[in-house]
C-alpha cells in the first residue's frame, strides 16, 4: 500500500500523543495516516462531520468532541470512533450503532492518573495548600490549620477502575472508605475492605466525597442539591468525573455559608469554565482545567490502546476495547 492510500485517521484531542510519541508511533507502524483538524477542540459535531469530509478519513480519535448523529450522517465512510480516555458521554452511542460505526475507548489507562489526582486534591484541601501557598507569595507567615485523613470516612461515588484506586491509596492513610455503585458486584467491593452504601448514606455521611462515575448527558445531576445540604458539616468535596454528576450551584451555596470546608473540582458542567463562573469566586475550592488523565504514562496508555483498536478495525479485526 502506497503512503497515498493509507486510511486516514483525524486525531482531534490535542492531548493525544502529547507527553509520549508512542500513540503516534503506533499509528505510523499500522500504516495509517494521522491528519489534524483545523478547528479548534472539543468540535461540535457539524464541525467534526465537516474535519471528517475534508481529510477522508475513515477513524477518528476524539477527546470531549460532540460526537452526535450530524457526524454519522455527514460522514459515511468513518468506520470507527476512538474516545481518547474512558468516559464515552459525549459520542451518540445508538447513532454510532445505526450507522455501523465501531466505538473504542481505552478502560483502565488512566484510573491511576485520576486517582492520584482525588487524593492529590484531599490532602490539598485538608491542609489548605493553596491559600498557605498564595500567602507565602504574598509575603505573610499565616497560619493554616487543618485536618488529617487517618480516621475519616471517604465516600466514593462510583466503584469501578478509578474508585477502586483512590480506595487503595486512601487505605494507605487509614480512611474508612465507604463506596456506592449499582453496577459494581459486591464481591468486588468485599474483596477490597470497603463498605456498600446507598447514595443518600454515602454523600451525607462521609467527611471526603469523591466522585468516579460516568456522566449522562440530559440527566439532573446526580449529587442534587438535597443531597449537598445534607452534607457533613465540614465536609469535602471532589469531582474528577463529570461537570454533570453536581448540582454546582448548590455547591457554590454550601461552600459560601461555610457548610462545606472545601471542594476540588476537575470536572464542569460548561467546559471551559468560564472567568465569571460562580464556583471561581466561591471560597475554598480547588479548580483544575481537566487534567485528571494528564500524566506521562496515562498518556502513552490511552494514545497506545485506542490506537491499536483502530488499526485493528481498519484492518478487519475485532476491537479489543469496544464500547457496548
Amino acid at each position: 500500500m502506497s503512503a497515498a492510500d493509507a486510511p486516514r485517521v483525524l486525531v482531534t484531542t490535542p492531548s493525544f500523543g502529547q507527553q509520549s510519541p508512542r500513540p503516534w508511533e503506533a499509528l505510523v507502524a499500522a500504516g495509517l495516516e494521522a491528519c489534524l483538524p483545523e478547528g479548534t477542540h472539543p468540535l461540535s459535531g457539524p464541525d467534526l462531520g465537516a474535519e471528517l469530509v475534508r481529510t477522508g478519513a475513515s477513524a477518528v480519535v476524539v477527546g470531549l468532541d460532540a460526537v452526535d448523529a450530524s457526524v454519522f450522517s455527514a460522514a459515511p465512510a468513518l468506520r470507527v470512533v476512538a474516545k481518547h480516555g474512558v468516559g464515552v458521554d459525549n459520542i451518540d452511542l445508538d447513532a454510532a450503532r445505526a450507522a455501523g460505526v465501531v466505538v473504542v475507548n481505552a478502560p483502565g489507562s488512566n484510573s491511576g492518573a485520576v486517582a492520584d489526582l482525588a487524593l492529590g486534591a484531599m490532602l490539598a484541601l485538608a491542609r489548605q495548600l493553596v491559600p498557605a501557598h498564595a500567602s507565602m507569595l504574598a509575603g505573610r507567615w499565616d497560619r493554616f490549620a487543618g485536618v488529617e485523613l487517618t480516621g475519616r470516612t471517604l465516600g466514593l461515588v462510583g466503584f469501578g477502575r478509578i474508585g477502586q484506586a483512590v480506595a487503595r491509596r486512601a487505605s494507605g492513610f487509614d480512611m474508612d472508605v465507604v463506596a456506592y455503585d449499582p453496577f459494581v458486584p459486591d464481591e468486588v467491593s468485599d474483596a477490597a475492605g470497603v463498605r456498600r452504601a446507598s447514595l443518600e448514606e454515602v454523600v451525607t455521611g462521609s467527611d471526603f466525597v469523591s466522585l468516579h462515575l460516568p456522566g449522562t448527558p440530559g440527566e439532573p445531576p446526580l449529587v442534587d442539591a438535597r443531597l449537598i445540604e445534607g452534607m457533613r458539616p465540614g465536609a469535602y468535596f471532589v469531582n474528577a468525573a463529570r461537570g454533570g454528576l453536581v448540582d454546582e450551584e448548590a455547591l457554590v451555596a454550601a461552600l459560601r455559608d461555610g457548610r462545606l470546608a472545601g471542594a476540588a473540582l476537575d470536572a464542569f458542567a460548561h467546559e471551559p469554565l468560564g472567568a465569571d463562573d460562580p464556583l471561581v469566586t466561591a471560597p475554598n475550592v480547588l479548580l483544575t482545567p481537566h487534567i485528571g488523565a494528564y500524566t506521562d504514562v496515562a498518556n502513552a496508555a490511552m494514545g497506545v490502546t485506542v490506537a491499536e483498536d483502530v488499526a485493528r478495525v481498519l484492518g478487519g479485526l475485532p476491537p479489543r476495547n469496544p464500547v457496548a
